[in-house]
Parts: structure tokens; C-alpha cells; sequence
């Protein structure tokens, strides 16, 4: 059994260089790789090109590097709260390549499985298609998408074992199994840590084989985006 545990976040991002692209799991605020990204701030690595759904808020998740003005590049499919991210790009300063939510899953599935690239109707007859190839299949068009290429993936579990097997929870789940081994190198931080052979087979959402680095993550926040309860009666 090879053993994929590091000790901390820091030996976990060993390797990041400026100008590097890197894939970073979560939906909103759920299930976003924390240390990994903290850890990114500290660093302060530049020029990078960040895949992600999203880009956090303002003080939160990849708003931290943004207001390091560390990102060069965002490619996401959606980026309405964070007002930083908005200033950056209507400036220029930021470079910004929206992507459709399910089309920018599956670029990372490709790249996780190995196809160099796939077809898509969604996009087709919009800017999204400009500079595309595109093709006809049953007598519907279709987009060509390339897959994603990036240097380090990001993910966040909620379990995970010394031999990288992964098991998320609920709808943290969301990007972060997609881009599991769609990178160089994926660095999973987890809840909790266990040996391997603890987590039952059948739960396991992620394979070790996808993952080259394991750490458990420490102080999580899980903030909330936008909380709303409902009113007491």
C-alpha cells in the first residue's frame, strides 16, 4: 500500500510555482479546498490561472488571492458575488473565461479520463463556440470543448484514508470529485484522516489511485454565502 499522507498543507503544496494553472473543487462556498487555499495566499504565488465554479466573495475562498491580485486568469462559470472579481475584470486587470457550468465539469471529467477533448451542443451559435470547431451529429450541432489542462488540483473531502481513498458529504461533493486526478498532481484535504482500510469500500466516492497527496485540513469555517432562515411566526 502506498502511502499518499503528507503532514501539513505546506509539504502539501510543495511545487506551486508562479504561473501555474490550477483546478480548485466547491460550489459557492461549499466544499472549497480552505487550507489549500490559505496556504496559496501565504505563499503568494502570481500569475496564476485558476479553474474553478466559482470565485468565493469578496474575503472568503479565491477572493483571498484575488484581492492579492494574485490571479491572472479565472475560468468559472459563475462570478456574481464577489464585487472585487467584478472590478478586475471591467478594469482589465483580470482575465475572465466563462465556461458553462456543465460544460465546465465535463472539461474536467476529460481531462480526469484521459480524452483530449469532447462534443457539446450547449454553447453552440454564441460566443461560447467562437474560434470552435464545430460538427453535426443526427442533425444537431455540436461544440468541440477541449479538455482542461492544469498543474495542480485542489479538492476538498470530508473522510479520506493514508492510501487517498475519498468520501465527500452531501453537496460538498459537487466539483471536487470531478477534478480528482484531472491534474498533474491532486492534493486532497480532508475532515478527517483514518488508515487505510477504515472506510468501507462501498462508500467510497474517489479511488486513491486519483489523488498523489492526503493531508487532514484543520479550522474549518464552511462559511455560508447567503444565509436565509425563515422569520419566526
Amino acid at each position: 500500500m502506498i502511502k499518499k499522507t503528507v503532514k501539513d498543507v505546506t509539504r502539501a503544496l510543495e511545487g506551486v510555482q508562479n504561473g501555474m494553472t490550477f483546478m480548485l473543487g466547491g460550489f459557492g462556498l461549499c466544499g472549497i479546498p480552505e487550507n489549500a487555499i490559505a496556504e496559496l495566499a501565504r505563499l503568494g504565488v502570481s500569475d496564476i490561472t485558476c479553474i474553478s465554479n466559482n470565485a468565493g466573495v469578496d474575503d472568503f475562498g479565491l477572493g483571498l488571492l484575488l484581492q492579492n491580485h494574485q490571479i491572472k486568469k479565472m475560468i468559472s462559470s459563475y462570478v456574481g458575488e464577489n464585487d472585487e472579481f467584478e472590478r478586475q475584470m471591467l478594469s482589465g486587470e483580470l482575465e475572465v473565461e466563462l465556461t458553462p457550468q456543465g460544460t465546465l465539469a465535463e472539461k474536467c471529467r476529460a481531462a480526469q479520463s484521459g480524452f483530449p477533448a469532447f462534443f457539446t451542443p450547449a454553447g453552440y451559435g454564441t460566443e461560447v463556440a467562437e474560434g470552435k470547431e464545430t460538427r453535426e451529429f443526427n442533425g444537431k450541432m455540436y461544440v468541440m470543448e477541449e479538455a482542461y489542462r492544469a498543474d495542480f488540483s485542489f479538492v476538498k473531502a470530508w473522510k479520506g484514508d493514508e492510501a487517498g481513498n475519498l468520501i465527500f458529504k452531501g453537496t460538498a461533493r459537487n466539483f471536487n470529485p470531478c477534478m480528482c486526478g484531472a491534474a498533474k498532481i491532486t492534493v486532497a484535504e480532508v475532515e478527517e484522516l483514518v488508515p487505510a482500510g477504515e472506510l468501507d469500500p462501498n462508500q467510497i466516492h474517489i479511488p486513491g489511485i486519483f489523488v498523489q497527496r492526503i493531508f487532514q485540513g484543520k479550522n474549518y469555517e464552511k462559511r455560508i454565502e447567503q444565509r436565509t432562515v425563515r422569520k419566526p411566526e
